[in-house]
């Protein structure tokens, strides 16, 4: 029998915290506390409150989850800091670093303090099914316990993979916790020629749909290189290989991509106040 999930304290239960929320209580979820101002509710046996004062101080969270918007961190840290000399912090907002994070609630504790160990993730939306890829960064201050309880608590919503440098999050942020949105662009591309086409809405809906989803198992399933199984769908002279000379005419298909990551992983840094990287 799979052991309960450790309590947590989750703060931000929106788009991404409510995705982690949802597949945790699949799992199993210990009873936590959720701090957000815009939910209703939260199902029994969990506690739904306004504010991080509102939680009880004898509350010993197994770890405690940022989800919050970055712009509105701040106004959370001097509330969750007592927290964090009890439990992990794993942080999943975008452009926050593991410094940067630290700093703000050493701020709000008294001197002398031991320093709170703040984990960085990047998840992305499938997490809500289970099918989540979270990426996580853990200082060298974390111990192997707490990379352990991490990545057991993001196995509830996916794989999980670590990265050996923070710096790596930036490329991470733009290949997967972007990457969704890239497929469902390429689904409402194909759509939209179906249609053009004279396929009924919803049958271009449905073809679009399945053949990305498939493509999707087919390479999680096999473990065959992506680019065997572009090569195995691509007969000489067919149809498929039409389509490929275009999409990949003058590089154009590999360079778009290339300028899309770059630009998504120059953005994470911008937002986390980093250096360019050469």
């Amino acid at each position: 029998m799979t052991q309960q999930l450790p309590p947590l304290l989750l703060v931000g239960c929106g788009q991404m915290g409510g995705a982690m929320f949802d597949g945790w209580m699949k799992e199993g979820l210990a009873p936590s506390f959720i701090i957000d101002r815009h939910r209703d509710s939260v199902p029994a046996p969990h506690h739904l409150v306004r504010s991080a004062d509102d939680v009880p101080d004898d509350f010993h969270p197994g770890m405690i989850v940022l989800a919050t918007k970055p712009q509105k961190v701040d106004a959370v840290m001097a509330a969750i800091a007592p927290f964090a000399l009890r439990a992990p912090v794993l942080s999943v907002l975008a452009g926050r670093t593991v410094g940067g994070l630290t700093d703000m609630l050493t701020d709000h504790l008294p001197a002398g303090s031991p320093m709170p160990v703040v984990i960085r993730a990047m998840p992305n939306t499938p997490s809500s099914i289970g099918q989540g890829m979270t990426v996580c960064y853990a200082p060298p201050a974390a111990t192997q316990a707490q990379r352990d309880l991490c990545t057991r608590l993001l196995r509830a919503i996916g794989d999980v993979a670590w990265a050996d440098r923070e710096d790596q999050m930036d490329i991470v942020t733009a290949i997967s916790g972007s990457g969704p949105a890239y497929v469902y662009l390429l689904a409402e591309l194909m759509e939209q020629v179906g249609v053009a086409e004279g396929l009924s809405p919803a049958l271009a809906r449905q073809i679009a749909r399945q053949t990305v989803a498939g493509a999707g198992a087919l390479m999680i399933r096999s473990g065959t290189d992506s680019a065997i199984l572009r090569h195995n769908v691509t007969s000489p002279g067919g149809t498929t290989q039409q389509a490929l000379e275009v999409l990949m005419a003058a590089d154009a298909w590999p360079a778009t991509m290339s300028r899309a990551l770059r630009a998504a992983a120059r953005r994470s840094r911008e937002l986390s106040g980093a250096q360019p990287v050469a």
